[in-house]
């Protein structure tokens, strides 16, 4: 895949950089589960459909990572901001003019699209005050504000109950809490402070989230991808005027608290679960990218918190994730 921007973006003393065009465009996209159909907590791979998923969304998932890698650019000194972000809205109207990713055959595509397309909400909240494209960026927010509107759709009517409660959900959500920070849309915004809202109040007293808990050795894994969507969601919509922070007795930070304090041992999932987690059994590794959600929650979470999450986040930083915009102490701590 061509680079999107040259080596000289973060170097004036090189050669001019040249914008290049974006990917082929991806429409549409029909592959499974990656789980083993028999396994009932869907922690067992099948190799084949987790290879057939990998393929499909690489495209999409490499456009994204291009793009964030440029977009977290922008506020250095030494990048020439206008350029770069008409290049990367110039790209993404690419796909939004071909009407990219309107095709969604299966029902995984469209549980999995979300966080797709918060990535690419993303990325636009970062190049929107830079660029001078206000066509493209027109062009962009109708095709996200369509790819939304779907999602709100199938949510209510199609998803299956148990995806509804849970990461998936979550980060649909996100996505449309990014489009309404960048279109103020009531409609899309509302439907993502009733997403946001059903998945944080379904959380047990203690901070486990049930429809992550059902998924065995991966249950903590997925507890943490839930909590990520759900933090920058509550602080977009935060500044939007919808407080969520304590929303539910206070559901977010119990369902940080939880994840947080079983990172030692695992102990406590696993006691749900009923199996060893996967950061424990040799399965998983903590990456930067599980804890990038940290920057955010930073600017809600309490005082005397602080030095514990900053000590963590430390120990990771860059926490990077494409998913979310990239860098994010660039995005929320700079």
């Amino acid at each position: 895949m061509k680079l999107l921007l040259g080596l000289a973006l973060m170097a004036s003393t090189q050669p001019a950089w040249a914008c290049e065009p974006a990917p082929e465009p991806v429409f549409s996209l029909s592959y499974g589960s990656r789980y083993k159909a028999d396994s009932e907590t869907r922690s067992e791979i099948d190799a084949k459909a987790d290879a057939d998923a990998d393929d499909a969304l690489r495209p999409i998932d490499n456009f994204l990572r291009d793009l964030t890698t440029a977009a977290n650019s922008l506020p250095d000194p030494a990048t020439d901001a206008g350029a770069v972000a008409d290049c990367i809205v110039g790209q993404i109207a690419e796909w939004a003019g071909a009407e990219a990713l309107t095709d969604l055959q299966s029902e995984t595509a469209n549980l999995t699209i979300g966080s797709r397309l918060a990535g690419f909400g993303l990325v636009m909240m970062q190049a929107a005050p830079y660029t001078t494209k206000m066509q493209d960026q027109t062009l962009i927010l109708d095709w996200l504000t369509g790819l939304t509107r779907s999602q709100m759709l199938f949510w209510e009517e199609q998803a299956p109950d148990g995806a509804k409660q849970g990461n998936l959900r979550a980060w649909a959500a996100l996505g449309a809490s990014t489009l309404a920070t960048l279109r103020d849309d009531p409609v899309i915004r509302a439907w993502a402070v009733w997403s946001v809202s059903y998945v944080l109040c379904k959380a047990e007293p203690d901070g486990s989230l049930p429809q992550e808990m059902s998924r065995g050795k991966f249950a903590l894994k997925y507890q943490l991808h839930a909590i990520a969507p759900l933090v920058l969601s509550v602080v977009l919509l935060d500044r939007q005027g919808v407080a969520l922070t304590d929303h539910c007795d206070g559901a977010l930070a119990r369902i940080i608290g939880f994840a947080l304090d079983d990172l030692k041992t695992g102990a406590a999932t696993e006691a749900i679960a009923g199996k060893e987690q996967s950061f424990f059994d040799g399965t998983d590794e903590l990456e930067p990218f599980h804890l990038a959600w940290l920057e955010a929650w930073l600017l809600l979470a309490p005082k005397s918190d602080h030095e514990r999450l900053n000590a963590l986040a430390d120990a990771y930083r860059p926490l990077t994730y494409s998913k979310l915009g990239g860098n994010q102490t660039v995005l929320w701590q700079r």
